[in-house]
């Protein structure tokens, strides 16, 4: 039986660049080469697809994120499929692990759709409202789930509106979170304690995004839970909670890929029937969203009791310190089996816009 040729695709325009190569050396590494034959395309930060080689290095190496040669072999994208020196790659999936803007967001999947070849993961809608935790939100809500109190700030009405923003942001109550609504990896969050700093959290947030989402800090824990898509149905893996050292205000960047100051509590410290709730949620949200293939949903569990449901992401990280392979570990369910499980699902899947 002749190999599938997997197209995995990494790097991108967005902030999240590094981490998506080094997800995709997870991949690639972790890849039945007796089952599928690997194509590493890489996209540089300016746009421009690339053959990149197989033994090239997607790796954290002394604390260097690895990043798309821009000297790589120019691949060509369009309608038809993709081209190295005008010969056509026969590709039966792309793994698309792309993280943020311009991948995760439903630009990749409408142009798999308009190519016409299988993909791993959710499609064009419900990855381009995942990746838009303002439009989430809402849908969310309407799901009854409950979320975060906040509000958006629009660059185009910050200056104008600066003073009702402030007046907003004291209703919600310091300390707040300013983030970027569609943003990742918590690059350009700011914890804001007080009203004085308020300001310069917007301003950092616009530098990543037209659109900053402000939201309520919630005291409690974060819970997450990695939904896989199994034989056509939705299943919840054992809840994790993130445990980080004291010195990080949050769970950003550094704390998350760089520090290793980050652990996850498998199974989460939570009561049993309070894991259970937040499994249900999770397989909710997905199905909210119109998910497919997988999703990591996280979650506050505050200290009042209460589950909020935080954002879904539809292409999770998945480097070697990622949440979403150890959530699945912990259930029983090895990293290898968890790529099988989405190429098997990519495969099955009629692509089209109305299929997704």
């Amino acid at each position: 039986m002749s190999k599938k040729v997997i197209a995995i695709i990494f790097g991108g325009r967005s902030s999240e660049h590094e981490i998506s190569c080094v997800s995709a050396g997870g991949v690639l590494a972790a890849l039945d080469k007796a089952k599928y034959e690997p194509i590493l395309i890489g996209i540089t930060r300016n746009g421009k697809w690339v053959h990149v080689p197989e033994d090239f290095a997607l790796e954290i190496r002394g604390g260097v994120l690895p990043e798309v040669p821009e000297e790589a072999a120019e691949i060509v994208a369009d309608l038809h499929g993709l081209k190295i020196d005008n010969k056509k790659l026969n590709v039966d999936v792309i793994f698309p692990l792309l993280h943020g803007p311009y991948g995760e967001d439903g630009t990749i999947q409408g142009f798999c759709e308009l190519a016409n070849i299988a993909y791993v993961g959710s499609g064009v809608l419900a990855s381009a409202v995942a990746m838009d935790k303002s439009f989430a939100k809402p849908i969310f809500a309407s799901h009854d789930m409950a979320v975060v109190p906040g509000f958006v700030v629009k660059k185009s009405e910050w200056k104008s509106q600066r003073a009702e923003f402030e007046k907003s942001a004291d209703d919600v109550g310091y300390p707040l979170f300013v983030k970027p609504a569609r943003g990742g990896s918590s690059r350009g969050t700011t914890k804001v304690k007080s009203a004085k700093e308020f300001a310069a959290a917007i301003e950092i947030a616009h530098n990543f995004d037209t659109k900053a989402l402000v939201e309520k800090a919630i005291h409690g824990l974060e819970v997450e839970c990695a939904v896989l898509e199994i034989n056509g149905s939705p299943e919840a893996s054992i809840v994790g909670s993130i445990s980080i050292d004291p010195k990080f205000e949050f769970y950003d960047f550094e704390a998350k890929y760089l520090d290793g100051a980050t652990k996850i509590e498998l199974p989460a410290l939570i009561p049993s029937d309070v894991a259970e709730e937040i499994r249900k949620k999770a397989i909710q949200a997905f199905k909210a969203l119109g998910c497919s293939g997988l999703a990591r949903v996280d979650f506050f569990y505050a200290t009042t009791g209460e589950i909020l449901i935080n954002e879904l992401n539809t292409m999770p990280g998945f480097t070697a310190t990622s949440v979403f392979p150890q959530m699945w570990a912990a259930t029983g369910k090895n990293y290898e089996s968890i790529i099988e499980e989405l190429i098997k699902t990519a495969l099955l899947r009629t692509n089209g816009v109305l299929e997704n």
